[in-house]
């Protein structure tokens, strides 16, 4: 090391002493633990037959809850295709109108931004279901109510806000320079957005895809009240195995509602793992 004598003893940083590659991987334990620990007796729950305190474990086995939630009498399988249909559904159009609404008001400066920002932003400032009651009406009269479609339009309500506020913070810390760059060397708009500002967005993407899906998943009072009954979904199935009062059904119903939503972090994860063409926006 330049300055350094000849058998001098380099004293060694802080951060040297500290094992900081250590750091990130113990959170991540922390956090998944924190998250996952209550939910561990599901999976006992479920294949319980009786389980009485002081027992540890379960006196009796049974696939009893297992057989009855997956049989056609349940509707779970239906239930669970209709939340996964419904929830990429509302994905996909937050995204679309989410892209356009950020980029003008994370870069653009225009008369009326506030009012629109009060706008997008005013169904998570107040109470969901005097919205939703709202809505209800406004949708019987155009006979949307108890429709796929109701529910779509009044999930998508509540799932904008959040990717709009990602994405158009994402936009402004992104900034213009990237596409005007790409439009000097002769790109046209559609593509110096399609193959600059979009792969630049990826990681905000990746999270506000993963919001709005989790936003949609997990609607109960809403799907209840805009869809009447008609639209059956998995958090409608899980509150009526609750009301039951039968733990091994309600942590079959619980563990069948959960699974999808595991399957999604776990992508969004690896995605954002392998976010080497972003920015670091997030």
């Amino acid at each position: 090391m330049a300055g350094t004598r000849q058998g001098e003893k380099v004293p060694r940083r802080r951060g040297d002493m500290f094992p900081v590659r250590w750091l990130r991987p113990l959170l991540v334990v922390l956090i998944v633990g924190w998250v996952l620990l209550p939910l561990l007796p599901l999976p006992v729950w479920s294949v319980s037959a009786g389980w009485r305190w002081p027992d540890l474990l379960p006196q009796q086995l049974s696939g009893r809850a297992w057989a009855y939630v997956l049989s056609p009498t349940a509707q779970a399988l239906p239930a669970l295709l209709t939340s996964i249909v419904l929830a990429l559904v509302v994905t996909a159009l937050a995204l679309a109108a989410g892209i356009p609404a950020a980029l003008a008001l994370g870069r653009r400066q225009f008369r009326g931004r506030s009012l629109v920002e009060l706008i997008v932003f005013a169904p998570i400032l107040v109470p969901p279901l005097t919205v939703a009651m709202g809505l209800q009406v406004l949708l019987i009269r155009v006979n949307l109510a108890d429709t796929f479609g109701g529910v779509v339009l009044v999930h998508l309500i509540f799932a904008l806000p959040y990717v709009v506020l990602i994405l158009a913070s994402a936009c402004a810390a992104l900034g213009p320079e990237w596409e005007q760059q790409a439009r000097s060397l002769g790109a046209g708009v559609w593509r110096a957005f399609w193959h600059v500002t979009l792969p630049l967005l990826r990681p905000a993407l990746t999270v506000a895809a993963l919001l709005a899906f989790l936003v949609s998943w997990g609607q109960y009072a809403l799907t209840l009240l805009i869809g009447g009954g008609q639209v059956w979904t998995l958090p409608l199935l899980v509150f009526s195995a609750a009301r039951s009062s039968d733990p091994a059904l309600t942590a079959a119903a619980a563990l069948l509602f959960i699974a999808p939503t595991v399957v999604f972090l776990g992508v969004a994860a690896r995605n954002l793992d392998q976010r080497d063409g972003g920015l670091g926006l997030l």
